[in-house]
């Protein structure tokens, strides 16, 4: 888990660069095709279908979408802008949301992409992935807990930390560089990213809107050098990523603590990025450790009393109440 120190940002960039490269142009043209765009509309009015702004786009639904088929293919689409408003999830969350015809792109983009890099991600890195997501993060924790502690003979140290304001902190210029140098060459694909990524600023040239689909996959190709990093330098076999939030496990405290330093240096050089100072902790997994909502200790996981209140309050403002419900108390009885 102590490997060799980073390289400088550029250098870096370049030699994660993914080495197999499709034609570009054929990527473009799959995701401004019509049967992709139609498709795309499919996937996203799921739950929808009564939102007043979805309806008027649904009423001429095919006028639309051969405008945005002509539009990209002639360079001439641009992004509009964002409605913003404010979530409790529980905390106050900040969400930006598109135009329908932004969103619908938003869809085209992340069905011909997500497919491509998900094989280029490491294997436990499980947030907005396909056959991946929070109970899958949880039981490759348990399994990396139990091997560590051999039949908990021996202490297992977790060192858990996430990123301060992550999405708002996203560089553009070095995201975008994460596309161009490692595999796009095809200049409208290149300025459709651009298009996406620039049409959102949290402060000048940082942050990507919670509220678009792309934004999960920008989120996974940007933490991806780290992923790399830990995993193939530092030699972290025991390391697991859900978005921003990170755990490394070890049966030595001295060496998590020695990683966690060369990550901080890692993400400060290479992502310009900062860990939160107040989430980051190393402790002891029998004592319990909260991971994702849940608190997993050698005995049992359980639901955290924050997130059971969370998803019933949820439920009971869902019309099937009854049904959700039933199907609750079985997450809720989640153990080992």
């Amino acid at each position: 888990m102590c490997g060799l120190d980073f390289e400088p940002r550029n250098e870096f960039c370049v030699r994660l660069a993914w080495r197999s490269k499709p034609t570009m142009s054929s990527l473009f043209e799959e995701i401004i095709s019509l049967p992709n765009l139609f498709a795309a509309w499919r996937e996203f009015i799921k739950g929808k279908n009564k939102k007043g702004d979805v309806l008027e786009f649904a009423a001429d639904l095919e006028e639309h979408i051969f405008l945005l088929h002509d539009d990209l293919a002639n360079g001439k689409y641009r992004h509009g802008g964002y409605t913003t408003f404010i979530v409790s999830d529980p905390k106050p969350r900040r969400i930006h949301k598109a135009c329908v015809r932004d969103r619908l792109l938003h869809h085209a983009v992340a069905r011909v992409l997500c497919p491509y890099f998900d094989g280029r991600f490491i294997f436990d890195s499980y947030s907005s992935r396909k056959g991946k997501g929070t109970h899958a993060a949880i039981k490759r924790f348990r399994d990396f807990a139990w091997r560590i502690s051999r039949n908990r003979t021996r202490t297992v140290w977790i060192l858990k930390m996430d990123v301060r304001k992550y999405f708002a902190s996203i560089d553009h210029n070095i995201l975008f560089s994460l596309f161009e140098k490692s595999f796009f060459g095809d200049g409208r694909l290149r300025d459709l990213l651009w298009e996406i990524i620039n049409s959102f600023h949290a402060e000048k040239g940082k942050g990507i809107p919670l509220g678009n689909l792309t934004s999960q996959l920008f989120s996974n190709i940007y933490l991806n050098p780290l992923d790399q990093f830990v995993k193939r330098r530092l030699c972290a076999g025991q390391y697991i990523r859900y978005a921003d939030d990170i755990f490394i496990l070890s049966h030595n405290r001295n060496c998590l603590a020695n990683t966690l330093a060369r990550m901080e240096r890692f993400l400060e050089g290479v992502l310009a990025l900062r860990l939160h100072p107040a989430k980051i902790h190393i402790m002891q997994w029998h004592r319990g450790v909260d991971i994702l909502g849940f608190v997993s200790s050698p005995t049992k996981t359980i639901l955290r009393t924050k997130t059971r209140r969370r998803m019933i309050k949820r439920l009971v403002e869902a019309s099937d109440f009854d049904e959700q419900y039933e199907a609750l108390y079985s997450r809720m009885k989640y153990e080992r």
